[in-house]
């Protein structure tokens, strides 16, 4: 009796989550005009270009890490929101060689004191074969197990050289807006898809 009523409890928050973090995500498509779930393979690309050219005349360290990246998987947009629960969205293509290679949606949700929106984009400097491999062998990559990412802030990026990141994964945000405190993909699941042309 004990353990079917905690089943039944442990069941009816994982419902009530869900329910939350689809709640969050409605309100975010709701607030953010031009947003759907589901872009064209052509919206995605166009927006990696311009946000990768942005952050390349931003932060020179990335622009130097590209050259020696074996592959660098871009979210242009990552749409975020809560309200105790929160969610994050986003979707983004992988390129290897300079050329698209497959297209990943980012998802995390959390819970805990949290009130806003923003969003933001972020890109992934995969610097060995191994940890490229990973990501495209995996079922759903949550970020936070497996290969250790590297987040690199304002700090790390003035002082940063490709001597000194020989291999694993480096993460860049840029072009943060809203009210939200602090940026985070831990715990975000990546999972490859595939858009509309």
């Amino acid at each position: 009796m004990q353990l079917t009523l905690k089943n039944s409890i442990v069941l009816h928050a994982q419902r009530s989550m869900a329910a939350s973090l689809g709640l969050v995500l409605a309100i975010l498509l709701l607030c953010t005009p031009g947003m759907s779930l589901a872009d064209t393979a052509y919206q995605i690309n166009r927006g990696a270009d311009i946000a990768l050219k942005n952050l390349y005349q931003t932060t020179p360290a990335a622009k130097r890490m590209a050259a020696s990246a074996k592959g660098i998987l871009v979210f242009p947009e990552i749409i975020k929101g809560g309200f105790l629960i929160g969610g994050q969205y986003g979707e983004g293509v992988l390129r290897v060689g300079g050329k698209s290679t497959g297209f990943y949606r980012s998802i995390a949700a959390s819970y805990g004191l949290q009130a806003g929106a923003q969003t933001f984009g972020y890109a992934l400097f995969f610097l060995d074969n191994d940890s490229l491999q990973y990501l495209r062998k995996s079922d759903g990559w949550e970020i936070g197990v497996g290969p250790s990412v590297v987040i690199v802030d304002e700090g790390m990026a003035t002082s940063f050289t490709t001597t000194t990141a020989r291999s694993g994964i480096y993460a860049f945000f840029f072009d943060q807006k809203g009210l939200m405190a602090g940026l985070g993909i831990q715990g975000s699941k990546i999972s490859q898809f595939q858009p509309d042309k």
